[in-house]
């Protein structure tokens, strides 16, 4: 794939963001009610979970019906907290990588998540086609996405204080790098990937800074959880939740089948020729395509450019 004609990035590399952001940064609401939309969606037991823009590895610990999580993002320091984070444990992979060229073989994963990450795509259909190919057919996918059709949002354009009308289908970049999206476009998207939506869920309902200050999180986080059923009718809230199921599911007597790799070279394919599978060497993955070597050092594969 050519990667001079993939979209800019938005690179994570040497944030503090989980300490500054999450940690420290007054979001025990948020990080809370999106704990109980993903435990509401996630499927009850799977193989292989890519946790897609993992960032420091804040989600990764709820996937615990899960055999193993690929981790990936494009900052190494983002991934290399998550490893501090997470502990050694054979059940976690970390790759470094783009989102718009995943280096993974078709058909690996049988669940996806993508939790703040779509808002940073100024591609966001090409993204999603990339989830689309390394997904199984069955396979789960939630994904979030920052919503422009929020009532925030409406109220600001009706009062003459925003330029954007949120009613609209095309995202809105508000900052560099940051998009708002309609609910109806994402629909659309996941739609003409083949992807099928089962749930949808509205979370952040009363993400109000004042409101934060003088509620109980508890109470917050409460009333959150029972609005956050009211996706399935109407999306007004700065965060959605969606679950959608890949295709159909391939099954043996009615057993749902994904793939079985004998080494971690074989979930691999080169992400600049697409040649699998690679040649594991150990510090480094060989693709015998076009002949480029990936780095593998410290338990990190790194996809975002071939060694020197």
């Amino acid at each position: 794939m050519d990667r001079q004609n993939t979209p800019p990035v938005c690179n994570y590399e040497g944030s503090d963001y989980q300490t500054s952001f999450w940690d420290n940064g007054g979001r025990q609401y948020e990080d809370r009610t999106e704990a109980i939309a993903l435990k509401r969606l996630l499927p009850s037991k799977g193989r292989l979970m890519l946790d897609l823009g993992a960032g420091a590895g804040r989600n990764t610990p709820r996937y615990l019906n899960f055999d193993h999580v690929v981790l990936l993002d494009y900052s190494r320091t983002q991934l290399e907290q998550a490893q501090q984070r997470l502990g050694a444990s054979e059940k976690y992979f970390f790759v470094a990588a783009d989102a718009y060229r995943l280096p993974f073989v078709d058909g690996l994963f049988d669940g996806t998540t993508m939790i703040r990450v779509l808002h940073h795509m100024a591609d966001a259909p090409r993204a999603l086609e990339q989830v689309k190919k390394v997904m199984r057919p069955g396979g789960t996918f939630i994904l979030e996405f920052a919503n422009k059709l929020n009532l925030k949002a409406m109220f600001r354009y009706l009062l003459g204080r925003q330029t954007w009308s949120p009613f609209t289908l095309e995202p809105v970049e508000f900052v560099k790098l940051n998009f708002d999206f309609h609910p109806q476009a994402i629909r659309n998207w996941l739609d003409e990937l083949d992807f099928t939506v089962e749930k949808t869920l509205t979370v952040s309902h009363f993400r109000v800074e004042w409101l934060k200050r003088i509620v109980p999180t508890g109470i917050l986080v409460f009333f959150d959880s029972i609005f956050q059923w009211t996706g399935m009718l109407w999306q007004l809230t700065p965060s959605v939740f969606v679950k959608s199921m890949r295709g159909k599911p391939h099954s043996i007597h009615g057993e749902e089948t994904a793939p079985r790799f004998a080494s971690i070279g074989a979930f691999f394919k080169c992400p600049d020729c697409g040649f699998l599978p690679l040649e594991d060497r150990k510090t480094y993955l060989e693709c015998y395509g076009c002949g480029k070597k990936w780095e593998v050092k410290d338990g990190i594969y790194d996809f975002r450019e071939p060694m020197k």
